[in-house]
């Protein structure tokens, strides 16, 4: 909400997946970017304790994707781009998530986004975990801060699963290799964002100015083109990813 409260003007909040809840871990509405009208989606984990549980930590249930995909349709009915801002650590693995179809709802946004006809942006403004980011991130654009990670598992998990020892986090996370340096080489991401002084955290306007320079820049590049070039160019990179090989 401080990037979007910075960046963005008359932003107005879209409630509800008119399916089952208004999942808070997810915020999605309308606003404007330098006068164009857009659409923003973004994760909330809150400041204090009590918004932390509230919101889930951060975690989206599967009624989070299914809001973020309702507004993505309103996007491209009214041929808006679509901007979303990830900072998460994974979807929630609860037990009533898994009966409402988590699974399904990430795999339909995955579906959906790799064939939206507007615009799309995605910024990893933190951590971004696993599934529960990717079905916010198939975006023409994967922009990360300098700061921020984007890993399938976290450090602590891959850790206890590898080594059965989640203090072995250190190694899992050098193992994954998931900086922002990293990913990019990797071709996760496409442009690295670059924070004031000690991180985003430090200076939240100047950070944001940051961000808003790229998300201008990116969005004047998308919009030249045509919409079956845009789509086209989108499903070839995510096709291309995770493609190695060795010579010996």
């Amino acid at each position: 909400m401080d990037f979007i409260g910075h960046i963005f003007t008359d932003f107005s909040e879209i409630h509800g997946d008119r399916s089952f809840a208004d999942d808070e871990a997810v915020v999605c509405g309308m606003a404007r970017l330098n006068g164009e009208e857009v659409m923003v989606i973004g994760n909330r984990k809150g400041g204090t304790t009590k918004e932390r549980i509230r919101r889930n930590f951060g975690m989206p249930h599967p009624e989070g994707y299914r809001k973020a995909l309702r507004v993505m349709k309103l996007a491209e009915k009214f041929n808006r781009a679509i901007i979303s801002f990830i900072d998460l650590p994974g979807a929630f693995p609860g037990l009533g998530a898994e009966e409402r179809g988590q699974s399904e709802a990430i795999a339909r946004n995955l579906f959906e986004m790799a064939r939206l006809k507007v615009p799309t942006i995605s910024i990893i403004s933190g951590e971004g975990g696993s599934g529960g980011a990717l079905a916010l991130a198939v975006a023409d654009r994967v922009l990360i801060l300098e700061n921020a990670l984007y890993f399938v598992i976290t450090p602590e998990s891959c850790a206890a699963i590898m080594w059965r020892d989640a203090s072995f986090k250190q190694l899992a996370a050098e193992a994954m290799r998931i900086s922002a340096e990293e990913v990019k080489k990797l071709g996760c991401v496409d442009e690295i964002v670059a924070e004031p002084g000690e991180g985003a955290h430090s200076d939240h306007i100047e950070a944001a100015a940051l961000v808003r320079e790229s998300l201008e820049r990116n969005l004047r590049e998308l919009w030249a083109m045509n919409v079956e070039q845009r789509v086209a160019t989108r499903q070839a990179k995510f096709r291309n990813l995770a493609q190695f090989y060795s010579e010996v």
